[in-house]
């Protein structure tokens, strides 16, 4: 696909027309910076079937956008997140196994398609992030915290496991298999500054300023070159998950190479001798 190609596929944002949505909200900002709210706060943003599929249609709408950042928050002050929503979880057990598993891919691929979107996704947590909340936490780039967010992988309690959503993968990664395990086989919530410390979460953020730091940040990102953040996170993902150093040299060497020839690098090498901003266009 040529360049020109690759222009005429991406949807502007400035023209884009969010999709109808009932359990979320989404909303563009300035900037090409996209914010999604998880809307369901009178039942403490709880997870139904609904909304799983309709993080699939969040992703798959927002994915060919010249979107440069996503934030993901809960609507009102309580929690971020608390899970799937006890009062309709019986709807998976009268599931037979094979309407169980579409179920299942359904809501791990709608969770899988934001963390695989091809620009950076901060998640904005206050109050509880349990069970899939956690999963959705886990399943952003980047994890800012309010004091009061808790963290805590609820599974065990409901008679599942945390390999659920993603969880058993990220988790491990993030704080090492030894933590992950602790808090997988306790359930125990971990306070926002435990999970700063161990790397389950990005930093602490005071609650009134939690919204504005997640935009500031969106912010910086997108004043960088879109390709480059974009090429970044493809690389960080990727060589999480590849086993050879061989290999994950040869994904970044091909990912520079194609970053020279776009019209961002030369602009920024311009922007640097005659000491003024950079124009990037992503282009």
């Amino acid at each position: 696909m040529t360049q020109t190609e690759v222009r005429e596929n991406t949807a502007v944002l400035s023209n884009y027309e969010p999709p109808q949505l009932d359990t979320l909200t989404l909303e563009v900002l300035e900037g090409r910076i996209v914010v999604l709210t998880i809307n369901r706060p009178d039942r403490m943003n709880s997870m139904v079937v609904k909304m799983f599929e309709e993080f699939n249609t969040v992703a798959y709408a927002l994915r060919d956008t010249d979107a440069r950042a996503l934030i993901i928050r809960g609507a009102g002050d309580r929690v971020f997140c608390a899970g799937f929503d006890l009062d309709e979880i019986d709807v998976i057990t009268r599931m037979g196994v094979r309407e169980f598993l579409r179920f299942q891919e359904t809501a791990t691929g709608g969770l899988a398609a934001l963390h695989h979107l091809p620009f950076p996704v901060i998640a904005a947590i206050h109050g509880a992030a349990s069970g899939g909340g956690l999963s959705l936490a886990l399943a952003a780039d980047i994890r800012l915290v309010a004091p009061t967010a808790k963290f805590n992988a609820a599974f065990v309690k409901v008679g599942l496991s945390v390999g659920e959503l993603g969880t058993s993968w990220q988790l491990t990664r993030l704080v090492g298999p030894g933590r992950a395990a602790e808090i997988a086989y306790t359930a125990r919530f971990v306070d926002a500054e435990e999970a700063a410390r161990i790397g389950l979460a990005n930093r602490v953020v005071p609650s009134d300023d939690l919204f504005d730091e997640a935009v500031s940040m969106a912010e910086s990102i997108a004043s960088n070159s879109p390709g480059g953040v974009r090429m970044s996170k493809r690389a960080l993902q990727r060589n999480q998950e590849v086993t050879s150093y061989a290999a994950a040299l040869e994904l970044e060497n091909r990912g520079q190479a194609l970053l020279t020839r776009c019209d961002d690098m030369p602009e920024a090498l311009a922007a640097f001798k005659e000491k003024r901003a950079p124009r990037f266009t992503g282009q």
